[in-house]
């Protein structure tokens, strides 16, 4: 027996787009947008401690699986309608606005599906299960909300201990779901915005990829440059601490930055460095291509392999102070400031639809290869001793073991100074060069040997392969050979 909440469209149609500037309709609906509507009667109904421990549990569970018909969608002409009321002014102009012959009118699109069948049920897995007190809560909210999307969209919602959703409905798993600091994301837009809050979608439910040497699911967050000067690919790693000190700034606007956690900063709570895996920044260029040329054209959040992104306590909520929603763009947009950045850099996720850029695909850097070629330089773990190739190529087989991947033969590891990736600089100058040719690194790192490389594992091995001293800043990312 699971949680199961039975939500009844009872006009026979859902009005609500599935994203602000998207045609297609909502259909079924997104846990997200149910647990706004429940937040929304929690504030209606005088925001009780009892019903915000509810909502607060609920956040923390699993993404439900969907159960639902299948649906009509109604075609989506423009309808032109007033905006709202202007703000306050003197000016005549504005005055004017406000009287019914002179209001303007902008066009708008109500996406609408008609269901075969107007309920859906959303099921929670049998460790969910409430207590009987905590489901009575969760049901004194689910009887107060009215709508699910357009105001139109009159709905029934309850709670229930159920494990049989309605017979011929299809599951589906979830596309965005709720997560723990998702109320005070809510109750902060509400409070920055009481007549018109700006609110994000929820986070969405990443695909899993496969990972088979290391038998775990992995993720990582793309974002892609949308406006601002990018340094040369040579100075990304010193762009990716930056980018991890604006995502630890975010903890702290979020009231959290005495919990940042170690797999974020890379620091022990003594402020020592970790010896555990944590997050990784790494650049993501134009490469690999014919014509590439290097260019930087966003940067990647990749976390551990044991873990993902929704798993990492207080991330959303942290990523979501410092990348605020863009209501033009419709999307949050992330600014990076200070060196070796010249001006403000603004980065936005990229979208799932299929539209981004080739460059900005993780399939590259994720799918099974037996061959990798390093596109950014490999940073020697010490300092070599003997100086010479054979001791390079051990060290870059010590590197694949620390990454915990296969620990590759010898006599399969190519160094040179020379990137196997088209596009990308090589790891040293070429002669006659002038200095700032030279890759820029992290002070703790400003000694170290860097080379480009090509592994063959002799088996296939899924990314993210991330290799040498400075993988967690960008350098050592590789590309499979089949990409």
């Amino acid at each position: 027996m699971g949680l199961l909440l039975e939500i009844e469209f009872l006009t026979g149609v859902c009005r609500a787009a599935r994203e602000p500037s998207d045609d297609a309709p909502d259909w079924p609906p997104q846990p997200d947008r149910v647990f706004s509507a429940l937040v929304s009667a929690w504030a209606a109904r005088g925001e009780r401690a009892d019903e915000r421990t509810a909502l607060e549990w609920l956040e923390e569970q699993p993404p439900p699986i969907i159960h639902a018909s299948g649906h009509t969608s109604r075609t989506t002409p423009d309808v032109f309608v007033p905006p709202n009321d202007a703000k306050r002014s003197t000016a005549e102009k504005r005055y004017l606005k406000v009287m019914p012959d002179g209001r303007p009118r902008q066009p708008r699109r109500f996406p609408t599906a008609r269901p075969d069948d107007p309920i859906v049920a959303m099921a929670w897995p049998a460790e969910s299960l409430p207590e009987p007190a905590l489901l009575e809560v969760l049901n004194a909210l689910a009887s107060c909300v009215g709508y699910l999307g357009h105001s139109a969209s009159l709905v029934r919602c309850r709670f229930v201990l159920d494990d049989s959703p309605v017979d011929g409905h299809p599951a589906e798993h979830a596309r965005r779901r709720v997560y723990p600091g998702r109320l005070r994301e809510l109750e902060e837009a509400h409070s920055a915005n009481p007549v018109r809050p700006t609110i994000g979608p929820g986070a969405p439910v990443f695909p899993k990829e496969s990972l088979e040497a290391t038998q775990l699911d992995h993720d990582w967050l793309a974002l892609e440059v949308i406006d601002g000067e990018v340094p040369n690919i040579r100075a990304a790693a010193l762009v990716c601490r930056v980018l991890r000190k604006t995502l630890m700034s975010g903890y702290r606007k979020a009231g959290l930055g005495e919990a940042i956690p170690e797999v974020v900063s890379g620091h022990t709570p003594s402020r020592a460095p970790t010896r555990q895996p944590h997050l990784a920044i790494a650049p993501l260029a134009f490469a690999g291509f014919p014509h590439a040329d290097g260019r930087v054209l966003g940067f990647a959040l990749i976390p551990p392999l044991a873990t993902t992104l929704d798993r990492i306590e207080g991330f959303h909520l942290a990523f979501n102070q410092v990348a605020r929603a863009d209501r033009d763009l419709e999307r949050r947009v992330l600014t990076l400031e200070g060196a070796p950045l010249r001006e403000p850099l603004r980065l936005a996720p990229v979208p799932r639809d299929g539209t981004q850029k080739r460059s900005l695909s993780s399939a590259p850097y994720l799918t099974p290869s037996r061959i990798w070629s390093s596109a950014t330089p490999i940073v020697l773990e010490r300092h070599l001793k003997r100086k010479d190739e054979a001791e390079v190529r051990e060290l870059i087989a010590s590197a694949c073991q620390n990454a915990h991947l296969p620990r590759p033969d010898l006599g399969s590891i190519w160094v040179g100074k020379h990137s196997a990736v088209e596009g990308m600089p090589p790891a040293r100058p070429l002669a006659g060069e002038p200095p700032w040719t030279r890759w820029r690194l992290p002070k703790s790192l400003a000694s170290r040997q860097l080379v480009h490389a090509v592994i063959d594992f002799g088996v296939d091995v899924s990314g993210p392969v991330l290799l040498g001293a400075g993988r967690f800043v960008g350098l050592g990312l590789c590309r499979g050979k089949g990409d």
